[in-house]
């Protein structure tokens, strides 16, 4: 199995908490370390920042962030990417958002007073224009391409390569329409 996947960023109690204490241990002696996770924090922003340019290119359509977790079939949150990037998204455009994550039954506290709501899968394929794949969860996965026809994806997962491709802000979105 191939754990080095691309995505919105690195997440969980381990992988992205663990490199900073030897950084703090031994600054002079890591910087490909501390050049690592710098990197990886840094695309939870590219991220957010594709997806507001995206958001702001349709205004009024309704958003869909799927996944929350920090991996694929799992419920938990911790230093998870996706629900960072969720999170902001929310704050920023309110009432258009929604979150579809099957491994919760609320929203976490940060989704607070954004206006965002949790949906399932179903109805955001029915309901939202834009869908943002944050997590690889199986169930988003194998969404055939007929229920995401007329959509606009950001795919940051690569979980649907059979999407049309359409150039955005200077990023590879997919589209069907």
């Amino acid at each position: 199995m191939n754990i080095l996947q691309p995505g919105p960023g690195v997440g969980g109690h381990c992988i992205a908490v663990d490199p900073w204490f030897i950084v703090a241990s031994a600054p002079d002696d890591t910087p490909l370390i501390r050049t690592a996770r710098n990197v990886n924090d840094q695309k939870m922003h590219h991220v957010i920042a594709r997806a507001t340019e995206l958001v702001e290119a349709h205004p009024g359509a309704r958003i869909a962030c799927l996944g929350l977790a920090f991996k694929a079939n799992i419920d938990d949150f911790r230093e998870s990417p996706a629900r960072f990037v969720a999170a902001r998204i929310a704050k920023k455009f309110g009432d258009r958002v929604s979150v579809v994550e099957p491994y919760t039954s609320q929203l976490p506290v940060e989704f607070t007073d954004t206006g965002a709501t949790l949906i399932d899968l179903d109805t955001a394929l029915e309901t939202c224009d834009l869908l943002i794949t944050l997590v690889d969860h199986d169930v988003f996965r194998v969404v055939p391409l007929a229920e995401r026809v007329g959509k606009v994806v950001y795919d940051t997962r690569g979980i649907w390569p059979d999407q049309p491709d359409v150039v955005a802000a200077g990023e590879r979105l997919r589209m069907v329409g």
